[in-house]
């Protein structure tokens, strides 16, 4: 079984993964985030940064290192997250901005008549890039586990801060996999229940312990690289 463990900015993706693949023994996909991707992408940028033209190669290198990982990996497999994301994520910055911390005060959406003509480009191309991605999730998942966003997003410089995109892309993304017909199913609550509804829907089998799993997610959690891009060494290729 191929699942995507949904969900938004801070609502514990990473962390659900990696404690869930330690806890059944099932495979996670290790694609790399745009957090990894930047520093050659872009470098020397932050995300808040990036030009429209430079968020759709973010969003093109993302979708394909996602899609190679899970050809990798088959038929069963956790992901963390799915190319809906690439596609949502902006969407979003359409109605809230390419740097939506800086628009979280606003109380509209940004008029679609005053968006400027590469803006409007910007959201014909998103949009395209959200038939194929759209295609792609349909044709390779088999359930969506979604989280709810229960926890205040992490400023860290990376994360845009404005609740009302983080919002937008959370419904965007349950109507979208209700669109798709994939079955879906919300989950809430701490680490250990996450993972206890988690298995108990799907059937999966436990393998280590509770306690050793979250100790081996905390562990991986703690190695990530959570320097800002322009922090770290990168090599732009032509």
């Amino acid at each position: 079984m191929k699942i995507s463990v949904s969900g938004t900015y801070s609502s514990g993706k990473t962390s659900t993964v990696l404690a869930l693949s330690y806890y059944t023994g099932i495979p996670r996909t290790l694609a790399k985030t745009i957090r990894e991707i930047m520093p050659e992408a872009v470098p020397g940028k932050k995300l808040s940064e990036v030009t429209p033209a430079e968020y759709l190669q973010l969003a093109m290198r993302r979708h394909t290192g996602r899609a190679v990982a899970e050809a990798v990996l088959g038929d069963t497999f956790i992901s963390d997250g799915s190319s809906l994301q690439e596609w949502i994520y902006g969407a979003a910055r359409v109605r809230y901005g390419m740097n939506p911390s800086a628009t979280a005060q606003m109380l509209d959406e940004i008029d679609p008549a005053d968006l400027t003509d590469e803006m409007r480009f910007f959201d014909q191309v998103i949009s395209q890039y959200g038939h194929a991605f759209r295609q792609h999730v349909r044709s390779t998942f088999d359930a969506v586990v979604h989280l709810e966003n229960e926890h205040a997003m992490t400023e860290d410089g990376h994360r845009p801060m404005n609740e009302k995109f983080r919002e937008y892309c959370d419904q965007m993304l349950a109507q979208t996999i209700g669109d798709l017909k994939i079955p879906l199913w919300t989950i809430r609550g701490t680490m250990e229940e996450r993972l206890e509804e988690i298995v108990s829907t799907f059937a999966f089998p436990v393998v280590v312990p509770m306690d050793e799993a979250l100790a081996r997610m905390r562990a991986d959690y703690a190695a990530i690289d959570l320097r800002l891009e322009h922090d770290r060494a990168g090599v732009a290729v032509p």
